[in-house]
């Protein structure tokens, strides 16, 4: 399991809880549950690792919880 910050809401548009990744940009998942949401998250970062991995893109350390204002 990956350590990176999740965020999890409910978007009435799509019907289903999203997850996203703010320390990964673009690393975004859905689920019709929010248990499914944090599960589809983690093999979607998975895959946003590899993919940086193959690209040569810088990967960020996990910071943990990040702070909004």
């Amino acid at each position: 399991m990956y350590k990176y910050e999740v965020i999890v809401w409910w978007s009435e548009k799509d019907q289903a809880y999203i997850a996203e990744t703010p320390e990964l940009p673009g690393c975004m998942s859905d689920g019709k549950t929010y248990e499914e949401a944090l599960k589809n998250i983690q093999l979607i970062i998975s895959e946003w690792i590899e993919t940086a991995n193959k690209i040569g893109r810088e990967i960020p350390q996990p910071k943990g919880k990040l702070m909004y204002a």
